[in-house]
């Protein structure tokens, strides 16, 4: 049986989803599915070195093969440069004057095949002056380093320094402190849809561009300032995306760019698809990061104070890296009670590919190394780690009352106490912590943690996103929202927070693809936003609809519109319910009727603007979020001690505190999702191997990622909490799962082996050699 939240007729349940059956009877288009008549092939020119200045560039021998339409370079866009916000514009469509990691693209080809495109690309010389480079942020930082950006010495792309509290105080009152070094990984997004788009000029100063874009509107205002044009001639249609975990899908990359400029040369449909070794090599990857983290506590395990100094590659360009460097620290202070805190990030330019966001964005890097440290101290002190971090939880705030942490993160609700109380019953802890269990060379461990994710995030341009609903005459309805679904099933669930308002059945919902001509403007999916802001849009869209329908039940009830009630496809009088019409009779008496109505509901999202305020970067203070999820997992694990090989076992659990489920088998697997794809894949598998800018594994055999059967059969349990800010009081699912789970395993591992891995992947070498250096040492001892 189901299980259900709250007493609605459409949310609180499990629901289809409207994109299914597009998806499954293979309907739904995706950009690389796109065709147009008279549409050519693109393909991009890419550099082998990692750091060179370009000299010359010739593409006169391309331009002669027959069949090539059109050849673009970098100067065809007039130094045109662009970034996340002003200060961050340095990266150009193409390289023009030097390239800073390899395979970064250097100019363009449009024909009419694929092949024939990338023969020209072979045909285009360019002749460079190779550069010495900087591969890691040690040596980016080192006195003398060869400047990835002339104009940024000492390689520095962010940094931020940040002390709230005394912290020097609070670690000389400490009864134990400790300090650990841990590193994550680089890491893809892992999406098997590689970036793809078409676009087109039907007019001299119109332009048309359909891409797997998880935020449509960045390249609606990018790509209007690179060509100069007014935002209401740049058209953006959205395909179906197949997944986009952050990156490239949804920030640019050169195929954004190309299509528009070969198609603008030719007066035909260009269209560009990457292939997987394309994203494997150049896409944006997770941010390796490097924590120095340094904690005291109490002897009762409270903790006093935390000191953490992140150093981070961001690669080329700057993309992203000033959020994630803010996320990786602001967030500390969640979702434990820390009165002292202490932070110095150093994000550093390389000649790799740049970093960027990835599902648990920042806060996945910082979590890893704080919640494992906490299982080290807890040790220490002879503590459960269970026990310790139910001692130090933020206790969830009473009803009109908020939490506010030391750097002025503010939350109405937490629910990771009943988080941590509810796995730790639900996996029998305290019998299984007590009992170790070995079957020859295999050796069974697990592991606990606890994590948060910001949701509706904030950020300090454009925030407001809008959605309309029509009610057609007939009492369908028509649902339209810039916002995007790109895989999580948001469209389902914000067609359902309509459905719910007005009264009516999901199935009356039609929601209308992304299409910047029609659709309200929206920042886009990232940061878990889409539930939580669009769905208050479409919340208040939907009543601004009922509202006008409601009046005129209103008269022909002769009652006021505060008496009337629409649900179930119902109108009635909520004092008479016998006094009722179905819903059709009703719009249709609306629409019919002199004066005749148009309804249509207008709803705007005000969470993001006005709730607290928005987070200052550079101070580490204010919300970044509009509301936080909370997350708290034991993870089970088998280790081969003669292999260092690492499994999960079916016993992993997960309490997730999202506010309230709107459809709680979505939620559920978004959960087991971010816990496996981000989480599982991150502590045990994934890892881009380099060597001087060059990957070593741009394939999906060398890339490791765990295959389908080695998923745990991840349980989740809901944790209510009913958010004020959010709609319904719904806040993020999934991405505090992503940040979960790698501390839940590598605690497991050494639960189970009783050796820590710090550096992740904790793949079979790593545990093998750990495993051997303790042997060693335990022999050294006797």
């Amino acid at each position: 049986m189901e299980e259900t939240f709250g007493n609605y007729s459409v949310i609180g349940k499990a629901m289809p989803r409207v994109d299914a059956r597009a998806k499954v009877t293979g309907e739904a288009k995706y950009a690389a599915d796109i065709e147009l008549p008279g549409m050519l092939w693109g393909q991009i020119k890419r550099s082998p070195y990692a750091h060179a200045r370009i000299l010359n560039i010739d593409t006169s021998k391309a331009e002669e093969l027959p069949g090539v339409k059109a050849v673009t370079t970098g100067k065809d866009f007039n130094g045109f440069k662009w970034g996340w916000s002003g200060p961050t514009r340095d990266e150009e469509p193409f390289a023009t004057t030097k390239v800073r990691y390899q395979y970064e693209g250097v100019a363009a080809v449009a024909a009419i095949s694929e092949d024939i495109a990338e023969e020209a690309c072979d045909l285009i010389e360019v002749e460079y002056e190779p550069l010495p480079g900087v591969f890691d942020p040690f040596e980016a930082m080192k006195e003398g380093a060869p400047l990835v950006h002339d104009n940024r010495p000492g390689n520095i792309c962010v940094e931020y320094h940040w002390t709230f509290g005394d912290v020097d105080k609070a670690f000389a009152e400490s009864h134990l402190v400790r300090e650990d070094i841990f590193q994550t990984p680089r890491m893809a997004k892992g999406y098997l849809e590689t970036p793809a788009v078409v676009a087109y000029w039907p007019g001299p100063d119109r332009l048309v561009f359909q891409g797997a874009k998880g935020s449509p509107y960045f390249p609606y205002r990018i790509l209007a300032r690179c060509f100069n044009l007014p935002l209401s001639n740049v058209r953006v249609i959205q395909p179906f995306i197949g997944s986009d975990f952050g990156g490239t899908k949804n920030d640019m990359t050169h195929c954004d760019f190309a299509a528009p400029m070969l198609a603008k040369k030719t007066g035909r449909p260009v269209k560009l698809v990457y292939t997987q070794f394309d994203t494997l090599t150049t896409d944006l990857r997770r941010h390796p990061m490097w924590i120095t983290i340094k904690t005291g506590v109490t002897k009762d395990g409270i903790l006093k104070a935390t000191y953490v100094k992140a150093i981070a590659d961001g690669g080329a360009y700057t993309r992203m890296s000033p959020l994630t460097m803010f996320l990786t620290g602001t967030c500390m202070t969640l979702p434990y009670e820390l009165p002292n805190f202490k932070f110095d990030a150093y994000n550093y330019f390389t000649n790799n590919p740049s970093s960027a966001a990835m599902r648990g964005h920042g806060l996945y890097h910082s979590r890893f190394a704080a919640d494992v440290q906490l299982d080290m101290m807890a040790e220490e002190l002879g503590l459960d780690p269970v026990e310790i971090r139910l001692r130090n939880a933020i206790e969830n705030p009473e009803p009109g009352k908020v939490y506010e942490t030391i750097n002025g993160v503010h939350m109405a609700t937490c629910g990771v106490k009943e988080c941590i109380e509810k796995v730790a019953e639900a996996t029998n802890w305290e019998e299984k912590r007590k009992t170790k269990k070995v079957e020859g060379h295999k050796s069974y461990g697990i592991g606990f943690s606890a994590a948060t994710y910001n949701g509706g995030t904030k950020l300090s341009a454009h925030n407001a996103c809008a959605a309309i609903v029509r009610v057609c005459e007939d009492g369908s309805i028509n649902y339209l929202t810039g916002a995007s679904d790109v895989g999580q099933g948001s469209d389902t669930v914000c067609c359902a927070i309509a459905a719910e308002v007005l009264g009516v059945g999901l199935e009356d919902i039609d929601i209308k693809r992304v299409d910047t001509a029609f659709t309200p403007v929206d920042p886009g999916s990232y940061g878990s936003r889409v539930t939580v802001l669009a769905g208050q849009a479409a919340m208040n869209a939907a009543e601004d609809a009922k509202r006008q329908l409601v009046e005129v039940a209103a008269q022909q009830f002769s009652v006021t519109p505060e008496e009337v009630e629409i649900k179930n496809r119902q109108v009635f009088v909520k004092s008479n319910p016998q006094r009722n019409m179905p819903w059709e009779r009703l719009v249709r008496i609306a629409c019919y009727e002199t004066p005749g109505k148009v309804i249509i509901g207008r709803g705007y999202s005000t969470q993001g603007i006005t709730i607290l305020g928005l987070a200052d970067l550079s101070k580490g203070v204010g919300d970044i979020g509009t509301n936080y999820s909370f997350t708290a997992q034991a993870a089970e694990v088998e280790v081969d001690v003669e292999t260092g090989v690492v499994k999960c076992t079916d016993n992993s659990v997960i309490a997730h505190d999202c506010g309230f489920p709107l459809n709680p088998p979505a939620v559920e697997t978004q959960v087991q999702g971010g816990s496996y794809h981000q989480g599982v894949s991150a502590a045990l598998y994934e890892e881009f191997k380099m060597d001087q800018g060059q990957t070593l594994n741009p394939n999906l055999i060398d890339y490791m990622r765990p295959r389908a059967y080695e998923a745990p059969m991840t349980k989740v349990l809901h944790v209510v909490t009913n958010d004020p800010y959010g709609p319904f009081g719904a806040k993020e699912a999934s991405e505090g799962s992503c940040c979960s789970a790698p501390p839940a395993l590598i605690n497991a591992i050494y639960d189970a082996t009783g050796v820590w891995i710090k550096d992740l992947p904790a793949q079979p070498e790593k545990v093998f050699w750990a495993l051997k250096a303790q042997k060693e040492k335990k022999q050294r001892k006797k």
